[in-house]
C-alpha cells in the first residue's frame, strides 16, 4: 500500500501548545525558549503592509515567481533573480532537494548531531543516512566528511552554524571542502541562523557562482521573525536549479507570505537590531554558564546547547517547566537547549538553573 521507507518512519510529533501546556501544568506564564523562535517579534512593517493588502485579493491564487520578493533578495545578494527557488518553509525546500536528487541506495552525510529534516527526508526517497560526529568543539568535522565520500554519496549537509549546537563554520572552510567534492555530489549549506553571527561576509551565498553543486539555504523564521508565515529560499545554479522549480508545487507561498516576508526583507534596520540584542544576550548566558561550570559549545546563533553536568538535565528541564519556562531536551542525553529570550527572561531562567544546583 505505501512503499517500505514510509512504513518505518516514526511521525514527529510538535509540542503543545502554550495554552495547552499552560493548562496541563496550571500555570499562569510560560515562556518558550525550545523552538528558536525570534523573542523580537518581527519588524512593525510587516502589520503594516498586510494591513494594506486587506485581502482584497484572496479569491486569486498568488504570485507563483513571487516576483518582488525575487527581486529585492537578488539585489541584496548581489545573484541573479533565476537563481533563486522559493518554499513554504525551508521543510518544503529540504523536502524538495531530496525528492528531486536523491534514488533508493544513494547515501547521504549529515553531521551528528543536526537538524533533523535532513535524514527524514532522505529515508522517504530510499537513501541511506551515514551520520559523521562532530570534532571536540562541536563544529562539524569537513575533515572526517571529506573522508566519508564515497561512490555512492549523492548529497552532504551542512548546517552553519549548526543546530542544535550553535557552532559555526568559516566560509573558507566551506570553500575549501567544497573545491574538493565531485560535482556529482551536491553539497547543501543550511544558513537558517547566519544573521545571528554579526558578520556580513560570514554566508557562503556567493560561492554558489562557483561551484555548481553548492545549494544555500536561507529563511525567514528566525532573524526576520517570520516562523508562522514558512518562507524559505535556496540559492543555486543550472542544472539544479531547473529541475527543482520544475518539481515545485505552484502557489506554494500565499499573497499573504509574500507580503509579510518582502516587508520584513526591506526592514534590515529590524534584524541588526534583534542581532545586536542576541549577541549581547548570548555574551550574559555565556558568562553565566562559565560562572555555573556548566558546558557548552561555542554559539553563533539565537540559542545555547549546555550540559547539565553534576544534575539531572530531565529534572532541570523538569523544573524550569513547572516554573513557566520550556527549554528544548532530549536532543542528546544530559543536554538542553535553550533559546535566548528577552533579557529578563534569560536572568530569570538563570536564576532559577542556580537555585537547581543549589548554587
Amino acid at each position: 500500500m505505501v512503499k517500505e521507507a514510509v512504513k518505518h518512519l516514526k511521525p514527529y510529533v510538535p509540542e503543545l501548545t502554550l495554552e495547552q501546556l499552560k493548562k496541563q501544568k496550571e500555570l499562569d506564564k510560560l515562556v518558550r525558549l525550545s523552538a528558536n523562535e525570534n523573542a523580537y517579534g518581527t519588524s512593525a512593517d510587516v502589520a503594516k503592509a498586510l494591513d494594506k493588502w486587506h485581502y482584497r485579493d484572496a479569491n486569486l491564487y498568488p504570485d507563483s515567481n513571487a516576483d518582488e520578493l525575487r527581486a529585492i533578495i537578488a539585489s541584496h545578494f548581489d545573484i541573479n533573480a533565476d537563481k533563486l527557488i522559493f518554499g513554504n518553509g525551508l521543510d518544503e525546500i529540504i523536502e524538495l532537494l531530496s525528492r528531486v536528487i536523491l534514488e533508493p541506495g544513494d547515501e547521504v552525510l549529515d553531521p551528528a548531531p543536526t537538524f533533523s529534516e535532513y535524514a527524514l527526508h532522505a529515508e522517504i526517497e530510499g537513501a541511506e543516512i551515514r551520520s559523521v560526529g562532530l570534532d571536540d568543539s562541536g563544529r562539524i568535522d569537513l575533515k572526517a566528511m571529506a573522508r566519508s565520500i564515497n561512490a555512492k554519496t549523492k548529497m552532504i549537509w551542512i548546517c552553519n552554524p549548526n543546530n542544535p549546537t550553535g557552532t559555526f563554520l568559516e566560509a573558507d572552510a566551506i570553500r575549501a571542502f567544497v573545491a574538493d567534492v565531485s560535482e556529482s555530489v551536491t553539497v547543501i549549506v543550511d544558513e537558517a541562523y547566519i544573521d545571528f553571527t554579526g558578520g556580513i561576509h560570514d554566508s557562503v551565498i556567493q560561492l554558489t557562482k562557483e561551484f555548481k553543486n553548492l545549494v544555500v539555504l536561507r529563511t525567514f523564521s528566525k532573524a526576520y521573525g517570520l516562523a508562522n508565515f514558512r518562507v524559505g529560499f535556496a540559492v543555486c545554479s543550472d542544472p539544479l536549479i531547473g529541475y527543482l522549480q520544475a518539481a515545485r508545487l505552484p502557489y506554494n507561498l500565499s499573497t499573504f507570505a509574500e507580503i509579510a516576508a518582502t516587508a520584513a526583507f526591506k526592514d534590515q534596520s529590524f534584524v541588526d537590531s534583534t542581532v545586536k540584542k542576541v549577541i549581547a544576550e548570548r555574551k550574559k548566558w555565556e558568562h553565566f554558564l562559565i560562572k555555573a561550570c556548566l558546558p557548552f559549545y561555542d554559539s553563533a546563533t539565537n540559542f545555547i546547547f549546555f550540559q547539565v553536568k553534576g544534575g539531572d538535565a530531565n529534572a532541570l528541564h523538569d523544573y524550569l517547566l513547572e516554573n513557566g519556562y520550556l527549554l528544548r531536551n532530549g536532543l542528546r542525553q544530559g543536554w538542553l537547549r535553550v533559546t535566548i529570550g528577552h533579557p529578563e527572561d534569560n536572568q530569570a531562567v538563570q536564576k532559577l538553573i542556580a537555585t537547581f544546583l543549589g548554587q
